[in-house]
């Protein structure tokens, strides 16, 4: 008998557009751009099943309920990719790489950028959980036959209490609570996903002015400490 533990209280901690199962499955699914039965898929196995349309709001989400119980420890990511968005794509690409400067390593989506996630909590999803890789299949039949699969393989629950993070709604433009997507033109991506390294090099333009006026006024500081000093050493002698 594999170990198992309670998920957090009120599990799963974020709302969005996902059905629940057997909170002490090992076996999460993300139906990623599909409209397909996730109760169906939550009732044959799953400890929570449900799409992600955004590669920033919707991926925090899904980590979030994610860490947050301990008996999930695999990610069965099928479904069709969504078009500009491509969240299956930056998905794998955050377990795989993380994130650097806010963005998701390699992703290609338009605006793949994590604002509610520590370092801490992105670690713990890698450590936690393995990607299981079956996008553009919508067959229900072979996704529920994934579940089994892996559900024979549970290792048990990851050594660990459950993680909780905060994913503030405001944080996704593209989402909305309901996890409903509201279409972007490409353009409109591309001035998002823009607008977003402007305003992180608006930000380190800042950092950086701040240490330069701090080398400056250490300067003109240590010049003055300096021309006193060698004042008072002047005045000795001449008094001497």
């Amino acid at each position: 008998m594999v170990e198992k533990k309670s998920p957090a209280s009120g599990w799963p901690i974020a709302k969005g557009d996902f059905h629940t199962g057997d909170a002490q499955s090992c076996v999460a699914v993300i139906t990623m751009g599909s409209h397909l039965d996730e109760q169906g898929i939550a009732d044959a196995g799953a400890a929570i099943a449900g799409s992600c349309k955004t590669e920033n709001l919707g991926l925090e989400k899904v980590i979030a309920n994610v860490i947050s119980n301990p008996n999930i420890r695999f990610i069965l990511c099928c479904g069709t990719e969504v078009k500009g968005h491509l969240s299956g794509q930056s998905f794998i690409a955050l377990h795989a790489g993380g994130v650097s400067g806010g963005k998701i390593v390699g992703a290609q989506g338009a605006i793949p950028f994590i604002e509610n996630l520590t370092d801490d909590a992105i670690k713990r999803f890698q450590d936690q959980v393995e990607i299981v890789n079956i996008m553009e299949s919508e067959d229900m039949g072979t996704i529920k036959a994934k579940i089994n699969e892996l559900k024979a393989k549970d290792p048990g629950a990851f050594g660990a209490e459950p993680m909780i993070v905060e994913v503030k709604e405001a944080g996704g433009a593209a989402e909305e609570a309901t996890g409903e997507v509201q279409p972007l033109t490409g353009e409109l991506a591309l001035i998002h996903a823009r607008m977003k390294v402007i305003e992180r090099m608006v930000t380190d333009i800042g950092y950086r002015n701040k240490f330069a006026a701090g080398v400056y006024s250490g300067k003109i500081e240590g010049l003055m400490i300096g021309l006193i000093v060698s004042f008072v050493i002047l005045g000795f002698i001449l008094l001497g």
